[in-house]
């Protein structure tokens, strides 16, 4: 058996490099002679690349949206006979970092890098002897453990540890976050660490393999060697490498089993001399009339989306092709000297910018946008304001903090509020409830389970105020600081985040006259109240000046009609505008 690399032909003429835009085969495929590889384009059309070969696939190097040079390494197959390279495959690199795409599998066997279950080749002077083979130790696996019931996957939100650290037992070494905490992982034993296994927000699966650690003694490998990280790629003093494409995986790096990355020896394009990206910073000019631009798909389409005009972008590519790094170099000093380019700003306060910061979506922030997506997906909101005439629970609010005994908490608006809910709730149990739309059953509550929307430095969490139903307005203060203050620096325990029938919304200082709170999914019901404003009104005949406020509420359609909302907003009204009825039994 043999090794045979196929390498990226001439796609059409002029052409250096074509962007990937479809694989027809994956590693472990057997494929025939003519049997169609991949799809490629260029800037003139799509290009169907077929097998010069019959074998099996070992490796595949690009996903779709990668730039490929033309002359680069693509497939590695596995054929009958000589092949046209070296019979030994190259030594595996560190497992895949990048998240898994949509529609991915994301199981153990899914997640769990081909290194832990291939052994690696020990010939040649590197590979994993100097990783984590030798003698001098042995390989350990630290996998995901499971971190909450029913938990099968958590999203990597920090890495506290890189390859080539060393670890202590019990260091912190990255933190993961499930639908309802952020958990922090700790290595279970000393050692070296060899590879990491995920980017941040990247979702790994529960048993999968988190980090690998070279220790001594022998570790829980066996005989199966550590992924080796990727060697370091040393300046080439004779040629300068092709550029990559933000993306793209270099051009030295092929797709092994499992996704992990093997090399490959220099294409052609290496001996290309090419102008540094930065030569174009100083000076845009427009090309000739009748001149087009030369770049690839992504460069065009990314170019588009920023509004530059790649007329003015000066190519470092071959034949003056425009890469990523050009088109940044541009927008980092648009017009250069003056020539073709963006006028020069009239001062500082009137410059004009560019850019676009591109930020992942992750972590607590992709939680709380899946949540509210799936709340506005799946249920039909209508909402409902209500006019409160607070004057009388505003000067209630103020006597009792000013004579409040030195032990008891000061009190905001949101106590009342509670305590208002819990005596109107028994009323209208089919608010107080939680539905469960996938099986048609409603969970009415009889304890008031309320949660508290709060801002926390890391996005919107919404603790929960257990059994409000038993505490006094006292009490109830005391538990929404302690809840929300837990929240807030991120010590909030997993039962104190969820389990809550009715949520209480509030923007504080900044209430602003009238909102729309989104329900709180599985919940049916939100209400929030605005600030108070002294506003002119008429009371017996009379303009007087009263304190003010208005109550936004949401509910669900499918369980709570528009009359029976109004009537539970009433309630609470009157409840409010005469606070002593609130602890009147």
């Amino acid at each position: 058996m043999g090794v045979f690399n196929f390498k990226l032909p001439d796609v059409g003429e002029g052409t250096a490099e074509a962007e990937i835009t479809a694989w027809h085969v994956k590693v472990g495929d057997s494929v025939a002679e003519d049997q169609p590889l991949v799809d490629v384009m260029t800037d003139k059309a799509t290009v169907e690349i077929t097998s010069p070969v019959a074998g099996t696939v070992q490796a595949v190097n690009g996903e779709p949206g990668a730039m490929a040079p033309v002359g680069s390494v693509i497939v590695v197959f596995e054929v009958d006979g000589a092949g046209n390279a070296s019979a030994s495959r190259p030594p595996l690199s560190a497992p895949p970092t990048s998240p898994p795409q949509a529609g991915e599998r994301r199981s153990s066997e899914a997640t769990a890098p081909a290194a832990a279950s291939v052994p690696l080749p020990q010939s040649g002077g590197g590979g994993a002897e100097g990783v984590g083979g030798g003698s001098s130790g042995g390989n350990y696996v630290f996998k995901l453990p499971d971190v909450g019931e029913g938990t099968a996957e958590a999203e990597i939100v920090a890495w506290h540890v890189k390859a080539g650290d060393a670890v202590a037992e019990d260091q912190p070494i990255a933190e993961v976050m499930t639908d309802k905490a952020t958990v922090e992982m700790t290595s279970p034993v000393s050692g070296t660490v060899v590879a990491v296994v995920g980017e941040i927000g990247a979702m790994a699966a529960v048993g999968s393999p988190l980090v690998y650690l070279q220790v001594e003694g022998a570790g829980n490998m066996g005989g199966k060697s550590a992924p080796a990280p990727a060697p370091a790629k040393q300046p080439d003093p004779v040629a300068p490498k092709p550029p990559t494409v933000s993306g793209a995986p270099a051009t030295g790096e092929l797709r092994g089993p499992g996704g992990g990355a093997v090399a490959q020896t220099h294409s052609p394009l290496d001996t290309l001399k090419r102008p540094p990206a930065s030569a174009g910073k100083h000076g845009f000019q427009t090309r000739p009339a009748g001149e087009k631009p030369l770049a690839s798909p992504a460069v065009r389409k990314r170019a588009m989306d920023l509004g530059v005009q790649l007329q003015f972008v000066p190519g470092s590519g071959p034949a003056g092709r425009i890469t990523h790094e050009d088109l940044d170099a541009y927008l980092a000093n648009p017009g250069g000297a003056g020539q073709g380019g963006a006028p020069a700003a009239r001062s500082s306060v009137y410059a004009q910018r560019e850019g676009v910061e591109d930020v992942r979506v992750i972590g607590l922030r992709r939680k709380i946008a899946e949540k509210m997506q799936e709340a506005k997906r799946r249920i039909p909101h209508f909402m409902y304001a209500e006019e409160i005439d607070a004057t009388e629970l505003e000067a209630l609010r103020l006597h009792l903090n000013a004579t409040k005994k030195p032990d008891q908490p000061k009190l905001t608006l949101l106590p009342f509020f509670v305590r208002a809910l819990v005596r109107v709730l028994p009323e209208h149990p089919q608010i107080n409830a939680i539905y469960d739309d996938d099986n048609g059953v409603l969970h009415r509550h009889a304890a008031v389970h309320c949660g508290i929307a709060t801002q926390t430095p890391n996005g919107l969490m919404v603790p929960v105020v257990r059994h409000a139903e038993a505490l006094d307005v006292w009490q109830t203060a005391l538990e929404i600081a302690r809840v929300s203050g837990a929240a807030k620096s991120g010590k909030a325990a997993r039962e104190e985040l969820s389990g809550s029938t009715i949520t209480v919304t509030s923007l504080g200082p900044l209430g602003g006259v009238v909102h729309t709170p989104v329900i709180n999914h599985p919940e049916v019901a939100i209400v929030g109240p605005n600030k108070i404003i002294d506003r002119p009104v008429v009371r017996g005949g009379a303009v007087t000046v009263r304190k003010m406020m208005n109550l936004s509420s949401s509910f669900d359609h499918r369980i709570v009609d528009g009359y029976d909302a109004a009537e539970f907003i009433q309630k609470i009204k009157g409840l409010l505008e005469h606070p002593a009825t609130l602890f009147m039994e």
